[in-house]
C-alpha cells in the first residue's frame, strides 16, 4: 500500500504524493549510468542486508532483468548517490554489471535522506534499531516531536518512543538487536535495569540461556527487588547540641546579609565534621 508522504516531509510537488518513485513521470528518463559513477546513500538506514537474500535478488534479475530502476541523484558532476533501490543495486554490483538503469531526481540532502528513510520504512524489512535511527534522523530533519512524527507517519506515538527508547541501551544490546540474538521485547525489558553494565550483563545470561522474554522479564523483576531490599548506608545521628550550633551558624550568616553585608559563605559537610568557609568583604558593597 503506497503512503502520501511526500506533502508530509516537505517534498512538494517533485512527487507525485507519494514515496514509491520508481516509475518515471513524463519529463523523466530511464538512463543507463556507470557502476562506478554510482555510491550508496549516506543516509541508508539499514546497516545489515542479508547476502543470501541480495544473491537470490541477483538471481532473479539474471534471470528476468529489472523490472524498477534505481533512484538516484547527481551530487557532484558525474557522480551520483542512491535515493531508492540499494539492494537492486548491490544484485547488479554482484552480477558484475557495468551500468545500471536509473531515474536520476534533483533532490537535495533532506529530501534524499527523507525518502531514503521512509522507504524503506514502508518496506517493514529494517530491524528496531535501524528503525529507531530511521525515526531519530526524521525527527531530526524535519524539527518534529515524536507524536507529529507518528501522526505523519500514521503510527502510535508509542511506537516511535519505545524505539527511540532503544538508542538509550548499550551499544552491545544494540548490537545483539542488529545480529537478532534478541528481540525487540527482551531489549525492552531490560530497560528498568537502568545499569548498563547490569544491562549487559543479563544480555550475556540471556543469550547463553536462550531466555525467553518472559524468562528475562521474571528476571529482571528480581534484579529490581534485590537493588530495592539492599540495606541503605545509615546517616550518622546528630545530636540536638550540634543541631542547634549549625542552626545558628546558618541564622546568623543570614541576619549578616540582611543587614546589607554581601558575604561569601560555604558550608561543606565531611564524614566527621562540617566546616564552613565564610569570606567578609572589608569593604561594604
Amino acid at each position: 500500500m503506497k503512503h502520501p508522504f511526500s506533502r508530509f516531509f516537505g517534498l512538494g510537488e517533485k512527487e507525485e504524493e507519494q514515496v514509491d518513485m520508481e516509475t518515471p513521470s513524463k519529463n523523466e528518463e530511464i538512463k543507463q549510468i556507470a557502476i562506478s559513477d554510482i555510491v550508496a546513500n549516506r543516509y541508508q538506514p539499514r546497516t545489515v542486508f542479508n547476502e543470501n537474500k541480495i544473491a537470490e535478488l541477483a538471481q532473479t534479475i539474471h534471470t528476468h532483468g529489472i523490472i524498477q530502476p534505481i533512484v538516484v541523484r547527481e551530487y557532484e558532476q558525474g557522480k551520483f548517490e542512491i535515493i531508492a533501490g540499494e539492494r537492486r543495486f548491490r544484485a547488479m554490483q554482484k552480477l558484475g554489471w557495468e551500468s545500471a538503469p536509473a531515474i536520476v531526481k534533483d533532490f537535495n540532502d533532506t529530501e534524499t535522506a527523507s525518502v531514503a528513510l521512509i522507504e524503506n520504512l514502508q518496506r517493514e524489512e529494517l530491524t528496531p534499531i535501524e528503525e529507531a535511527l530511521a525515526y531519530g534522523k526524521l525527527l531530526e530533519l524535519h524539527q518534529l516531536t515524536q507524536e507529529a512524527l507518528a501522526q505523519r507517519l500514521g503510527i502510535g506515538q508509542s511506537t516511535v518512543a519505545n524505539k527511540l527508547r532503544l538508542l538509550k541501551l548499550p551499544q552491545e544490546v544494540q548490537d545483539a538487536i542488529l545480529q537478532k540474538q534478541i528481540t525487540e521485547r527482551h531489549a525492552r525489558s531490560l530497560i528498568p535495569l537502568k545499569d548498563p553494565e547490569k544491562q549487559v550483563k543479563l544480555l550475556a545470561e540471556i543469550i547463553e540461556k536462550n531466555w525467553n522474554v518472559k524468562q528475562t522479564e521474571e528476571r529482571v523483576v528480581k534484579l529490581l527487588s534485590s537493588i530495592d531490599n539492599k540495606p541503605k548506608p545509615k546517616r550518622k545521628a546528630f545530636s540536638k547540641d550540634m543541631r542547634i550550633a549549625l542552626n545558628t551558624i546558618r541564622q546568623s550568616l543570614t541576619m549578616v546579609t540582611d543587614n546589607g553585608i554581601n558575604l561569601d559563605s560555604e558550608e561543606e559537610e565531611f564524614e566527621e565534621y562540617y566546616q564552613f568557609t565564610i569570606k567578609i568583604p572589608k569593604k561594604k558593597s
